[in-house]
């Protein structure tokens, strides 16, 4: 199985019409994710043409998009000052879950998004984040389908570039995926790592599971605590950020010490305290996954 989205997903592109909507869009499509409009205000009445000589209609209001296509998710590839704004706009057509792949959105404007997304009932994935891929199901965002395979293992992730190492590995040594989930770097995010592992806790297809942090927060530990006392599949995890300097933003807006409980050191020992084995570097996930499955 898959947590969040799968084969029967239908999708609405914000933004499908500017450089990295299209690239992206024409990946996804090519994957086989079902992307079934778009919307660029402004070009509606249009067609956007796929990898294969498809295409896919495109409106000026993801109101419209959804109302003639019956789209249930969406995915924003839109400017930072548009991006809440965008949120919002899928969540009152809607949509039920939206990944926003958009990085340096204002807080202050997510928070606006975050409310009104949680008051209509839908769920965002990011903003900052990669996306989600389901293996031989469906892509939302910006991670590579040819990098993944199916099999047992969920994989969540904090940081994009860390999912694509870890899911690497994994994929090289026979460890295929039922989903991989970037939830994002940023401070406010709408889909928590506790929110993907009580998903995964309900996925029978789903071994074993890879958790990917970094510095700052508190996100890790409240995870750990929560996998100890309800996930009966081991956890395997991994703490980005080990060297860096208290006070000092390392790539993420949301990774920065801002204290004790967010530096490296607190994040592993709540993993280890919570009976989760912790990889000192990337290359070391698979094999830790591996014994934990009884490989």
């Amino acid at each position: 199985m898959s947590i969040y989205v799968d084969e029967n997903t239908r999708v609405v592109v914000q933004g499908i019409t500017g450089r990295d909507g299209s690239f992206h869009t024409r990946q996804m499509m090519a994957y086989g994710t079902r992307v079934v409009s778009g919307v660029t205000p402004g070009k509606g009445g249009r067609d956007f043409e796929g990898p294969d000589g498809g295409a896919v209609p495109v409106f000026d209001t993801v109101a419209e998009a959804v109302g003639e296509t019956g789209a249930d998710a969406s995915v924003i590839y839109v400017p930072p000052a548009f991006a809440a704004s965008a949120i919002m706009e899928a969540a009152d057509a809607g949509v039920s879950f939206i990944v926003c792949v958009t990085e340096g959105i204002p807080v202050l404007d997510m928070t606006r998004a975050h409310a009104l997304a949680r008051d209509r009932g839908c769920r965002v994935l990011g903003p900052n984040c990669p996306g989600i891929i389901s293996p031989g199901k469906t892509t939302l965002g910006i991670i590579p389908g040819r990098m993944v395979i199916p099999g047992p293992v969920g994989l969540i992730s904090r940081s994009g570039t860390l999912t694509y190492e870890a899911v690497h590995h994994l994929t090289r040594d026979g460890l295929g995926q039922t989903t991989c989930v970037g939830i994002g770097g940023d401070p406010l995010i709408g889909t928590s790592f506790v929110d993907c592992l009580a998903e995964f806790a309900k996925d029978p297809d789903t071994e074993a599971i890879v958790m990917i942090g970094e510095i700052g927060g508190t996100a890790e530990q409240e995870a750990a605590a929560w996998a100890s006392a309800n996930l009966s599949v081991p956890v395997v995890g991994f703490i980005a950020g080990r060297t860096a300097p208290p006070g000092k933003r390392m790539g993420h807006a949301g990774a920065i010490i801002s204290g004790s409980s967010g530096t490296a050191a607190e994040k592993t020992k709540a993993f280890e305290d919570n009976g989760i084995k912790v990889a000192k570097r990337p290359a070391e996930i698979s094999s830790l996954v591996a014994e934990a499955l009884g490989g």
